[in-house]
């Protein structure tokens, strides 16, 4: 456990699966758990549909309990956020918000072109 400190990105070897988490072995003598919700973003219902034993996985340290000889791990700290819309509490994305993204994108190219439309459709 010396070897590691809070912030590492480490690859190890799951060894077992559980349902509440995957456990992988850092170093001959040194395992970390990756707890379920640490697997991905959203809901994971299984997580062999995520880690197989075996496989090598990329991980972050995040926890090191040395008093319980215990290393949290994660997966998803190594991924992309995805992006969610704040909501009202009906579950409806505010207008605002939803005017602010379409500025953002898509419609910049009907946006840009519109003006020259508009002179070719008068001569």
């Amino acid at each position: 456990m010396k070897n590691y400190k809070v912030g590492d990105v480490v690859t190890g070897i799951v060894t077992g699966i559980q349902p509440y988490g995957a456990f992988v072995s850092l170093s001959d003598d040194t395992q970390g758990l990756i707890h379920i919700s640490e697997i991905t973003y959203g809901y994971v219902r299984d997580i062999n549909d995520f880690l197989q034993v075996g496989q090598a996985v990329k991980v972050k340290v995040l926890e090191i309990d040395k008093r319980e000889s215990k290393i949290s791990l994660s997966l998803r700290a190594l991924q992309d956020r995805p992006f969610y819309h704040k909501r009202d509490d009906k579950g409806r994305i505010p207008l605002q918000e939803r005017i602010d993204e379409q500025d953002a994108g898509g419609f910049d190219t009907l946006k840009s072109k519109l003006d020259g439309w508009i002179r070719k459709s008068l001569k």
